[in-house]
C-alpha cells in the first residue's frame, strides 16, 4: 500500500509541473497556473472516482494532495528558468504522469472489483483525462485525440501488467513493469516516429 501511495503522489508531482508549464508557456497569470496545474493533476482521478462511484473524491477527502500540488507549483515557479534547460520537459513529466498514474487508475479498479478491461480502461482515463482538460483549457487540441501515441501507451501498458500478473510475476514487479511499460512506449513512439494512422486522405 505504501508504494501505491508513493506511486500516486509521484504522478500528481508529475502532471502538476508538466500543467504550470504549459500555463507558463501559454503566459497565464498567477491564477491562472494553479488551476491548470489542479485540473492536470486530479482530473483523470475525479473522473476516475466519479465512475466508480468513489465519492466524496479522493483529493476532497485527503488534503495531501492539495498540499502536494500547492508545494509543486510554488517550486516550479521558482525553479522554472531550471526546468526549461530539461530537453522537452513539457514532454518528460508528462509521459511520467501517464506511467505513473495508469497503473494508479488500475488499482483503484482491482479495488472496485472490476473487470480487467474496465481496470485498463479506468488506469486510461486516470492518466489521459487530466491532460485533455489542460489543453482545452489552454486552447489546445488534446494530445489524446490526435495520432500520437499516447493513451494507447496506457492500454498497452496496462494490458502487460494483467499478462505479467497471469504468468504468476510477483506484485510489485509487475506493477514497476506496467509503468516502465507506459512510459518507454511512449518515449520509443515520439523516438521512432511512430504513430496511428490518419484516417483522413490528403487532397491533391
Amino acid at each position: 500500500m505504501v508504494f501505491y501511495e508513493v506511486i500516486d503522489i509521484l504522478g500528481t508531482i508529475a502532471f502538476a509541473i508538466s500543467g504550470v508549464l504549459i500555463a507558463m508557456d501559454k503566459r497565464l497569470d498567477l491564477f491562472g497556473v494553479i488551476i491548470i496545474a489542479f485540473v492536470t493533476a486530479i482530473g483523470g482521478g475525479t473522473l476516475r472516482d466519479l465512475l466508480i462511484g468513489n465519492v466524496p473524491v479522493v483529493w476532497m477527502r485527503d488534503l495531501t494532495y492539495v498540499i502536494t500540488i500547492s508545494i509543486t507549483v510554488v517550486l516550479a515557479i521558482t525553479f522554472a528558468n531550471q526546468l526549461k534547460y530539461v530537453r522537452k520537459s513539457l514532454f518528460l513529466f508528462d509521459t511520467i504522469g501517464i506511467g505513473l498514474y495508469t497503473m494508479v487508475g488500475i488499482e483503484k479498479g482491482i479495488q472496485a472489483e472490476l473487470l480487467p478491461i474496465m481496470c485498463i480502461t479506468l488506469g486510461t482515463i486516470t492518466a489521459s483525462f487530466g491532460g485533455v482538460i489542460r489543453d482545452i483549457l489552454c486552447n489546445e487540441i488534446p494530445v489524446i485525440f490526435r495520432k500520437e501515441i499516447y493513451a494507447t501507451a496506457c492500454i498497452l501498458g496496462g494490458a502487460l501488467y494483467f499478462l505479467l500478473q497471469f504468468l504468476n510475476v510477483p506484485e510489485s514487479y509487475a506493477y514497476a513493469l506496467g509503468i516502465i511499460g507506459v512510459i518507454g512506449l511512449r518515449l520509443a513512439a515520439v523516438k521512432f516516429g511512430i504513430s496511428l494512422p490518419n484516417i483522413y486522405r490528403k487532397e491533391r
